[in-house]
């Protein structure tokens, strides 16, 4: 600080609030030099000057971030899944689904899933419909890739298994195939 700002932060603390308010005090922190006054990097915050030097400083160490270090394995309690009754003693299956025979192709096949063993379920007697106690009998979660998949059964401290999908590779063929002499696909027209 200057030594012209130093009179005026004399009285401020006698000042109301108000009065404080209508004071501009930036003129006198950054007016003496222009140069440092360009350079500055920091806004000239009101408030500060009928604080004391201390207080500036315990302001400043509130204003950063606050960061806790988690471990994954302390997000399990907290995922929202019935842990005693249904996850215990399961495992989960981490698989991609098969095309479907429609003509849909391979619409909905890129993604990898996750799904619960399932478990006991009985006929309704009153419908005939298949009913299940387990919540969990339906979850099904989709997931961009099978690394994410896996990561997050982890970080749920779940038992997995994963599916890989048999790839297949296509065949060349050729429409005129099916119209060869010498083959059993050529139908007679007599």
């Amino acid at each position: 600080m200057s030594a012209a700002s130093r009179p005026l932060l004399a009285f401020l603390p006698s000042l109301r609030p108000f009065q404080r308010s209508l004071l501009s005090t930036s003129s006198l922190r950054l007016g003496d030099d222009p140069i440092r006054a360009l350079e500055s990097k920091e806004v000239p915050m009101i408030e500060d000057y009928g604080k004391l030097d201390s207080e500036i400083a315990h302001d400043k160490a509130l204003k950063g971030m606050i960061s806790i270090p988690l471990k994954e394995e302390s997000l399990v309690g907290i995922s929202g899944t019935p842990i005693e009754d249904h996850i215990k003693g399961r495992s989960v299956r981490v698989f991609r689904p098969a095309k479907s025979a429609m003509q849909s192709g391979t619409a909905g096949v890129r993604k990898w899933r996750l799904e619960f063993e399932t478990r006991e379920r009985w006929e309704n007697n009153l419908m005939g419909w298949a009913s299940s106690g387990d919540p969990l009998s339906n979850t099904v979660v989709e997931f961009a890739d099978k690394e994410d998949a896996i990561h997050f059964v982890k970080k749920n401290g779940w038992p997995y298994w994963v599916d890989d999908p048999k790839e297949k590779t296509p065949k060349p063929k050729s429409y005129a195939l099916n119209f060869a002499w010498n083959r059993r696909t050529r139908k007679s027209t007599k």
